[in-house]
């Protein structure tokens, strides 16, 4: 009697213990819902410092989340970089591990992992250029009927919404649910209907702060796709155009995303949901006179990613992450058991206030034409083919706008740089050269230029 009663007073008290962990109402794991967007800039949204674009129901969720000014897609091995995006964030890890081009759908990933925790799992996303493997141990596995149709619907975002809401307000809620809704815009082609496009007066709408006609020099992937979505020299008058297109592909998404979260709140799941937002990496649409996100700049990696939810503070960070720290913060912040060997950390320690940062350094790699270093404050960007390196203080400089590689002042940071560079290589197993025996000449001509 005395250990049943032992027993019983041990259970009350890992009930109690539970039911008071933050991120959890009365002993239950919280739901997740991560919103992923496709080609979206970090700084896409109103509330993170644009207020050129019109997104009401993302800048609410922002307001009461916690914000990572400084999070990266590592890069890519292709052209199409929203694929080995998708696989690491899914995967927890980098690109060079895995056997062939695209990651397996064996191992540990997002959803097996929280369908083993007993969550009802859900993915409802764009049909091109994803993890198929991966997104197929969903328990529900949705693709948008045709990625291009959805895109030309006037109402982007309107297709995977629809789902969303009504499986929202059908499913039985004895379980907690795992939501992944992959969005396929605001990839090209950006249509908006007109009742979005009329929010947009385009000749008011400010360029970059780094816009140039065109790149300076050889990149290694200046006329790969979406690098001919404009002409050379990329003319002001062009870029407004594209970003007055994009930003109403925006606000049309923020209404369908605002369906999606209202839906939350219908059904009484809004105070025990944690809401992830972010996007596969970032686009350049006139910066450095690039369009696209084959590029190592901050405006090609970086997405926004925010965090909202119980038991998560409002505020930001500056720490550095990847999108492949999402899977493993989750996992802690549901107390679901995540896999240890993965590239993947933690990013809950941050959002608690219980350390500053979890990483000092992010390395960044496209394709075998550019790798890059930066730390907190200094950013490397190296161009083996063409023997070219860039250096940037994105203290003084956030839109690298001045090299400082031939400055005799910042040589300690390139070198300290340089050696990061090849020691983070090593770590995810980059065996690519940061220097070529013959590279090619930097200087480049556009297509059809005639000089």
């Amino acid at each position: 009697m005395k250990r049943l009663l032992g027993s019983l007073v041990c259970a009350a008290a890992l009930l109690a213990a539970m039911a008071s962990r933050p991120g959890t109402a009365q002993g239950r794991r919280p739901n997740v819902l991560f919103l992923f967007t496709d080609d979206q800039r970090a700084d896409a949204l109103g509330a993170l410092g644009n207020p050129a674009v019109k997104t009401p129901n993302l800048d609410t969720l922002v307001r009461r989340g916690f914000v990572f000014r400084n999070a990266y897609c590592l890069g890519a091995n292709m052209g199409a970089v929203c694929t080995p995006s998708r696989n690491m964030l899914l995967s927890g890890r980098a690109y060079f591990r895995w056997n062939g081009p695209l990651a397996p759908g064996e191992g540990a990933n997002l959803p097996n992992t929280f369908r083993s925790a007993g969550y009802e799992t859900y993915h409802h996303g764009k049909r091109g250029n994803s993890a198929t493997l991966i997104q197929a141990q969903f328990e529900h596995n949705r693709y948008l009927q045709n990625d291009q149709a959805e895109r030309l619907s006037g109402e982007p975002g309107q297709e995977i919404a629809d789902a969303a809401v009504e499986f929202l307000k059908t499913r039985r809620q004895d379980r907690p649910f795992c939501m992944y809704l992959a969005f396929a815009n605001p990839h090209d082609p950006k249509a908006a209907a007109p009742k979005y496009l009329q929010q947009y007066d385009e000749s008011r709408i400010p360029l970059p702060r780094n816009y140039l006609p065109q790149h300076p020099f050889d990149n290694g992937e200046m006329t790969v796709r979406d690098e001919q979505l404009a002409p050379w020299p990329r003319t002001e008058s062009e870029i407004r155009r594209h970003l007055r297109d994009y930003y109403a592909v925006m606000t049309a998404l923020d209404g369908h995303i605002g369906r999606v979260l209202a839906a939350l709140g219908e059904r009484g799941e809004e105070q025990n949901t944690i809401v992830v937002y972010s996007s596969d990496h970032g686009l350049a649409l006139g910066s450095h006179g690039l369009m696209g996100k084959q590029n190592l700049y901050e405006a090609g990696m970086k997405p926004p990613l925010v965090f909202a939810g119980p038991g998560i503070r409002s505020g930001g960070s500056p720490a550095l992450a990847y999108l492949l720290d999402i899977y493993p913060t989750l996992c802690d912040l549901t107390n679901v058991i995540g896999p240890e060997l993965i590239d993947g950390k933690s990013l809950a320690p941050v959002i608690r206030g219980t350390a500053p940062a979890v990483r000092d350094r992010i390395f960044l790699a496209y394709r075998d034409v550019q790798r890059a270093v930066r730390d907190a404050r200094w950013k490397l960007i190296r161009y083996p083919q063409v023997n070219k390196t860039q250096l940037f203080d994105l203290e003084t400089d956030p839109d690298e706008l001045r090299d400082l590689s031939a400055d005799s002042t910042a040589k300690p940071h390139l070198e300290r740089l340089t050696v990061d560079l090849r020691r983070l290589q090593e770590h995810y197993g980059d065996d690519a050269p940061l220097t070529v025996a013959q590279p090619r000449d930097p200087k480049w001509t556009p297509p059809g230029s005639g000089r």
